[in-house]
């Protein structure tokens, strides 16, 4: 925590021009669409006279925009803003765009799409870094209500204000609990910093940003001011969920099988787990996955056996490997042309535990109000948990989703579960 004793009026912080957005994208089109056609043209012909650049330049704009777009949007969840997310993203709206170019047999330039996929790459990876040298988010904290260690959220340079009359130029957000009963001079102090161009923010509209976590102590609406998440992108979702399912179970029936192969020559028993989980809307169901244990003696289902601990002495071999890369989880396909999971959302628990969970923590059964997923936002954040204070923790993460439940959130957890299987993060 900082504290800088100034006195004077609100001083709205000092804009940087290439941070504007027309900067960001006029200046990412000019390079990224505009180089390649120059560089075709050294030669003396204008190589934009032709069909097929003229084609391919629409494409690489729309396709630009898309992704300038969708990387802004991912960027406002909490540790998106990086950089390993630009490429990822572009590559999906320049894949898209030339996809459907491809599929209608449109002629186009090879060497202008793949120079403006890029150089569009390169532009926002150097922005990026810049940005990050000449940005740092510095928020003031107007004192009284619900604050108090606010400042322990890492990233931030925070300023804690004494009195009304202190003024700290350069602040890019005041923070206040504003549904506390401030004094007279506190809410003037902050109807001057909004009147001065100054963002001011709800004390856990800041917190849920930065932590990607909701806090329950008492049921809190989404962003379209219901309980209920969005009714038209849940139906959208799972039709969308099922036809991927089916895609997975045709292409990739030689890995099922090799799978399913090599957990019979490691270890007797199925090849399949089996067992109850508490799903959509409160409703049990039975979900699959590759075995990665071996067979317990009968009779052991209760929570504890229902935990998987570091270390887990039950796991084989070929067990942590599917872990590892979750690929035990394929199975779930199944559940999800069932409509009994989508592939993104809130894991479901073992019949056993979501009861426990359920008499432990307040608040527990929201969760079911969307379908249980394979990966989901608490799994990309916190990895595997089982004691009830890391779960209390993980149901921060599953409200954080269910509020803020639409394709962007969707897409953010995507790209991170393909870095997760990669890593290996979380794996028991």
């Amino acid at each position: 925590m900082i504290s800088i004793p100034m006195t004077g009026p609100v001083v709205a912080p000092p804009r940087h021009r290439f941070l504007r957005v027309r900067y960001q994208l006029l200046g990412g089109l000019l390079f990224a669409v505009g180089l390649p056609v120059l560089l075709r043209s050294l030669d003396g012909t204008w190589v934009l006279a032709a069909e097929t650049t003229q084609n391919t330049v629409l494409a690489a704009v729309c396709a630009h925009v898309l992704g300038f777009l969708a990387f802004r949007r991912l960027g406002s969840f909490p540790g998106v803003a990086a950089a390993g997310f630009i490429l990822p993203t572009f590559a999906l709206t320049y894949g898209f765009i030339f996809a459907v170019i491809f599929f209608f047999r449109i002629d186009y330039s090879r060497f202008q799409a793949g120079g403006s996929f890029i150089l569009s790459t390169l532009w926002y990876f150097g922005w990026s870094i810049a940005a990050r040298r000449v940005v740092r988010h510095r928020l003031a904290i107007v004192p009284g209500g619900s604050v108090a260690g606010i400042e322990r959220i890492q990233n931030v340079a925070w300023h804690y204000l004494s009195s009304p009359d202190q003024a700290l130029p350069g602040i890019n957000g005041i923070v206040a609990d504003l549904r506390a009963d401030l004094s007279e001079e506190w809410e003037r102090y902050i109807a001057d910093a909004a009147l001065a161009g100054i963002r001011v923010y709800h004390v856990k509209q800041v917190t849920e940003s930065l932590t990607g976590r909701t806090e329950i102590e008492h049921l809190s609406e989404n962003t379209l001011g219901s309980l209920n998440p969005d009714q038209f992108y849940l139906s959208f979702k799972e039709l969308a969920d099922r036809l991927a399912a089916v895609a997975v179970l045709a292409l990739l029936a030689p890995l099922f099988a090799a799978i399913a192969l090599a957990i019979r020559l490691d270890t007797p028993g199925p090849v399949l787990f089996r067992q109850k989980r508490m799903g959509y809307r409160g409703k049990v169901f039975t979900v699959y996955k590759f075995r990665s244990m071996r067979v317990g003696p009968a009779g052991e289902g209760g929570r504890e056996h229902a935990m998987t601990r570091p270390g887990d002495g039950r796991i084989t071999r070929v067990g942590r490997f599917l872990r590892h890369s979750r690929l035990d989880e394929l199975p779930q396909a199944l559940n999800i042309i069932r409509g009994e999971m989508s592939w993104i959302g809130p894991r479901p628990e073992a019949l056993s535990l979501s009861n426990w969970y359920e008499g432990e923590l307040p608040f527990y059964r929201y969760r079911h109000i969307v379908r249980p997923g394979i990966t989901g936002w608490a799994q990309v954040n916190q990895g595997h948990v089982t004691e009830v204070d890391d779960v209390l923790e993980k149901l921060h993460y599953d409200f954080y989703y269910i509020k803020n439940f639409s394709p962007w959130l969707d897409l953010v957890i995507f790209l991170r579960t393909i870095r997760v299987m990669v890593s290996g993060h979380g794996a028991v």
